[in-house]
Order: C-alpha cells, then sequence, then structure tokens
C-alpha cells in the first residue's frame, strides 16, 4: 500500500487536530473542520489504512485516531511545511541578545530562557565543549611591591582571578612584558596546546620571571579546566506539567529525574554526530525514560567550530515546525551573540 494524496491529508489533518487538542481525532471531526471535499466514509477508509501502515493508532476501544510515532516521522520528513520565526519574534530575540551579557553563562541561560518563553517546551542548553575551550588572555594589576592580582580569561567567559607572589624586583613594566608575551604566544590555544611546547618556548623568553610564569601557566591551566564537563542549562521545566501527557504521574517523575541527571542529558543531547537540527521522536530516542518525548536539537558555533548544544523537549505531540524555528533562530542569534563578544 503507498502513500496518495488523499492519504497524506487525512494524517495532516489527524495530526495538526491532535497537537491543537490532545484529544483522539475522528473521521467526522476531520470531515467537519478540514474540508478535504470528501465524506466521513471515505475518511473512515483511509484511516484504516494508515492504521495498517502504522502511522496512526487507537488508544483505547472505540476511540478516535492518534498519530504514532512513525506518523509524526513521516509527517515532519514530507508533509511540515517549514516556518521561520515572526518578525515580532525575531526583535524579541535580537533585543534580549543585544543586552550586555558580559559573561558566556548569562547568554546560556538567556538563551534557555528564550527557547522555553517561545514555545511552552522545556529547554536545555550545553555550554561550551570543554576541551574547546581557548585562552584569550591574561592581566596582571600590581598592589604592592611583592603582591599582583592576576586575572585569566578564557573562550568559555572564564574568568580566574588570584592573588600572586611576585618577587620584590619585579617592576610593572615586567609584569607587563609577561602578559604581553603570554597573550601573544598563547591566545586562542585549548587547554592541550598551552600545556604542549610552546610553554617551553616561554620559560627561554622570560628567564628573569621565571616564578611568576610558572604561576601564570598554573593559573591558566585552572580556567581553561573549570568543570570536569559541559555545563547544563535548563529552562521551562515548569511547562512539563502543562501537558496533558504528563498527568500520568510516573511519567512525569521518569521525566524529572531524567532532566536531574545532567550526565544523561548531556549523552541525550549529543546523541546526534552531525551538524544542523535533529529531531528525536519518542521511540527513537536510546534512553527509555524519553521515549513519550521528542527533542529538537541543534549545534551552535564559534568560527566555524562547534562549541554546544540547544534544544527543546516535548511530546512527542509538539508543534515540530514552530519548534524547529525557534531553535534554528536560537542557534543563528547565540553564535553571533558569541561572535560579537569575543570579537571574532
Amino acid at each position: 500500500m503507498q502513500m496518495n494524496d488523499r492519504k497524506q491529508k487525512v494524517l495532516w489533518a489527524i495530526i495538526q487536530d491532535y497537537v491543537s487538542t490532545a484529544e483522539p481525532v475522528g473521521s467526522r471531526t476531520i470531515a467537519r473542520k478540514y474540508d478535504l471535499g470528501v465524506s466521513p466514509a471515505t475518511i473512515r477508509n483511509e484511516m484504516s489504512d494508515l492504521e495498517e501502515l502504522g502511522l496512526i493508532e487507537q488508544p483505547y476501544t472505540s476511540s478516535g485516531r492518534i498519530p504514532s510515532d512513525y506518523g509524526y516521522r513521516y509527517f515532519v520528513d514530507c508533509l511540515m511545511e517549514r516556518e521561520t520565526l515572526n518578525p515580532e519574534e525575531l526583535q524579541r530575540v535580537q533585543q534580549a541578545m543585544s543586552e550586555r551579557l558580559q559573561e558566556v553563562n548569562s547568554i546560556m541561560q538567556q538563551t534557555t530562557n528564550l527557547l522555553a518563553k517561545l514555545t511552552n517546551y522545556t529547554a536545555v542548553v550545553l555550554g561550551p565543549q570543554v576541551g574547546k575551550t581557548t585562552f584569550q588572555q591574561i592581566h596582571f594589576f600590581p598592589l604592592m611591591p611583592t603582591k599582583a592580582v592576576v586575572v585569566v580569561v578564557t573562550s568559555a567567559g572564564v574568568m580566574e582571578n588570584k592573588l600572586l607572589d611576585i618577587p620584590e624586583s619585579m617592576t610593572p613594566e615586567d609584569l607587563q612584558k609577561v602578559s604581553a608575551l603570554i597573550n601573544e604566544r598563547l591566545q586562542g590555544l585549548t587547554m592541550a596546546q598551552v600545556r604542549a611546547s610552546l610553554c617551553l618556548e616561554l620559560n627561554e623568553a622570560l628567564k628573569k620571571q621565571k616564578q611568576v610564569l610558572s604561576r601564570s601557566l598554573e593559573l591558566i591551566d585552572e580556567a581553561l579546566l573549570g568543570e570536569s564537563e559541559e555545563r547544563v542549562f535548563l529552562g521551562g521545566t515548569m511547562n512539563i506539567f502543562k501537558q496533558p501527557e504528563f498527568k500520568d504521574v510516573e511519567k512525569l517523575q521518569t521525566l524529572l529525574g531524567i532532566l536531574e541527571q545532567h550526565h544523561t542529558v548531556r549523552e541525550l543531547m549529543h546523541d546526534n554526530p552531525e551538524e544542523g537540527i535533529h529531531i528525536k521522536i519518542g521511540t527513537e530516542n536510546r534512553h527509555e525514560g524519553f521515549r513519550n518525548c521528542s527533542m529538537v536539537t541543534a549545534s551552535y558555533q564559534l568560527d566555524g567550530e562547534v562549541l554546544g548544544v540547544i534544544g527543546l523537549i516535548g511530546p512527542t505531540r509538539m508543534e515540530y515546525s514552530k519548534s524547529i524555528a525557534v531553535v534554528e533562530g536560537l542557534t543563528e542569534q547565540l553564535s553571533a551573540a558569541l561572535k560579537k563578544m569575543f570579537n571574532r
């Protein structure tokens, strides 16, 4: 049996109605609301075929039909019309991202909040991947003849500052020379690269300031190491309670429990090796507790390098076109905000 135009229209109508109402859909409802130009009896026949194809299912005896995970997948791949953010939404996003956000963590939380507010789903953003964070600059601020504050800044917005002992003979000009040379040689390097042979060159160039250099490199190491894993930002968790699917307490507890396990959230968000938008529907999710959910994710970048992932979690009865538009729009705006922050 093949999908023809009429079957596609009936499937499209079932999905539109079920997404809107969360109630099983009958043939009379479709005939009344969607003007397909055929009788309820004809629609019933088409629904029977769609059920045989595995695209819709009957949740209980004598009920209407609901889309299956396979039905949603067919809809997303073959029937869905792609949306973009409307002018009002785009302005809202651009305005929020243009605020004077000084740290990456602030931008991540802002992105998470926007995702949740624009969709009424649960939003997840993974901070920049550890190992891809790079050193940006180091500054020394003399306090007294034997003390200085050293500040290290990374591409992830981490600012490490410590009080440093310095030799009494070391002048502010010497400190400036150390910071200038470190910034020149190490800017843009990852932790592994900073630890490599370049440090030998610095040791050779700054023999007289070896003590200060050694402590500076330790601080750079600490700043780049940061947390051992990407930070997970969650937003709109309470939106789960608005979804009829999660009135079942057991399902709700399972989902909330998973969201508390950040290592599991990271695995789910990274379950897409390629760039671009990715959609996981119901049973396509590897984690059993996510089998009642769909995820829409995309990676954000800086200078063409993937830094992290943003996404939405909702019921399989998700507004896919809208969700994809919001995730795509926020991904572009987040990448632009990071580029502006680091003057790339």
